[in-house]
């Protein structure tokens, strides 16, 4: 598997990861004091879905470009809205001309008062995310590995906060990579919120990733699934999945009501589903 960001930017996955951690971004807010937002696989920030990268799969135009002229329900069009308009306008094609990364939705939705780190490893991709993020006194770029400077960078001065662990999935033990990440940092900042993003190829390999952050007794962990058409081991990727630890306690309600107007528009054919699980916790 490689998810590197830049050839799938804009697909459906991108769609779910990133109208669902924007609530998370919406949720902290809500206090007037400030929160840190850390991503540990950051890629370019922005992705220019004119490239040669994004053109090569298209992944765009069974995601992102569905959402155009698409109608919500009053209450999941005021749930998405801070992710459109991260987004911002989508012609009739669909495809807007560059495609928002986690790191540009957060810089986004980011106070005065609120601070961001990301990692990136890749030196193509680092020198593009400096140049793609611009100057602002508000982040700190780190040209590191996401899961080594994780170790250091919690807890936080703010001791509020989202850390996104998203990586490419280039490595075969990235789940455990994950895990071992998660568990190490939430040792150390049991308050955090954390969300893990994950491709769903065998459900056998995700089925023992959760079982085993369940079996560290980690006290609150909500999934989110969606699939798309139904799940492959070969072939473009059909489901995508999300942990929260921490959730926000509004996430579950508002999560499930955004991917059951999000799975109808997203949907490749039979197979398609909402799959949400309060896996530890209330």
């Amino acid at each position: 598997m490689n998810y590197r960001h830049a050839f799938h930017a804009g697909n459906f996955a991108d769609v779910f990861k990133h109208a669902l951690i924007t609530r998370i971004l919406v949720y902290l807010r809500r206090k007037e004091t400030p929160f840190r937002y850390i991503d540990t696989h950051a890629g370019t920030g922005v992705t220019d879905l004119r490239s040669e990268a994004a053109n090569r799969t298209g992944e765009w135009q069974d995601g992102v470009a569905r959402l155009a002229g698409a109608t919500f329900s009053p209450e999941v069009a005021a749930l998405l809205k801070p992710y459109l308009d991260a987004v911002g306008p989508l012609p009739e094609s669909g495809r807007p001309v560059v495609y928002p990364g986690s790191p540009r939705i957060a810089q986004g939705l980011l106070r005065r008062q609120d601070r961001a780190t990301l990692c990136e490893l890749h030196p193509d991709d680092a020198r593009a995310l400096e140049r793609n993020m611009g100057r602002d006194n508000r982040l700190r770029i780190l040209h590191e590995d996401g899961y080594r400077a994780l170790r250091g960078l919690v807890p936080p001065p703010e001791r509020r906060g989202l850390v996104l662990i998203d990586p490419p999935f280039e490595s075969r033990d990235e789940f455990a990579a994950m895990a071992e990440s998660l568990i190490l940092a939430r040792r150390k900042w049991e308050t955090g919120i954390f969300a893990l993003w994950y491709p769903v190829k065998e459900m056998r390999a995700v089925s023992q990733f959760v079982g085993g952050l369940k079996a560290e007794g980690i006290p609150r962990i909500l999934r989110f699934e969606l699939c798309v058409e139904a799940i492959r081991t070969e072939g473009p990727l059909s489901a995508t999945g999300l942990i929260v630890v921490n959730p926000p306690y509004v996430l579950e309600a508002e999560g499930r009501a955004i991917l059951r107007e999000l799975s109808p528009l997203l949907s490749r054919g039979p197979g398609a589903e909402v799959f949400v699980e309060q896996v530890s916790g209330e």
